[in-house]
């Protein structure tokens, strides 16, 4: 079974950015619509951003879009997250996770089962 672990999450003031990595062990993401999820300390998670397995299309939330690029590298089995001029807003543990489409990421995440999450990675953006 693929196990996905995200990482690259920290401390950084508004305005910064991060760059998050998610990996796969276990199996490859290369034929898998990959996305980005949070969840806001006390607050449901939150669909983030969403790509394709060609790279050729991505999907993105209303509060990140222009600010975040998610990307992908099939070749080290990576995906991604691009943040810039972040916000305290963005203060949340960041996961990812796999489906056939960004289409089915940004509608059925509410969905998955807990296994099907990984390891998360908190960000911190303090003002």
């Amino acid at each position: 079974q693929v196990q996905l672990v995200a990482s690259g999450g920290g401390l950084v003031q508004a305005g910064g950015s991060l760059r998050l990595s998610c990996t796969a062990s276990g199996g490859t993401l290369r034929f898998y619509a990959m996305g980005w999820f949070r969840q806001p300390p006390g607050r449901v998670r939150e669909f983030v951003a969403a790509i394709r397995w060609t790279g050729d299309s991505t999907l993105y939330g209303d509060s990140v879009k222009g600010r975040f690029t998610i990307s992908r590298d099939n070749l080290k089995n990576t995906v991604y997250l691009q943040m810039n001029s972040l916000k305290p807003e963005d203060t949340a543990d960041y996961y990812c996770a796999s489906d056939s489409s960004p289409e089915r990421l940004r509608s059925n995440f509410e969905q998955y089962e807990r296994d099907r999450w990984g390891r998360g990675t908190q960000v911190t953006v303090s003002s």
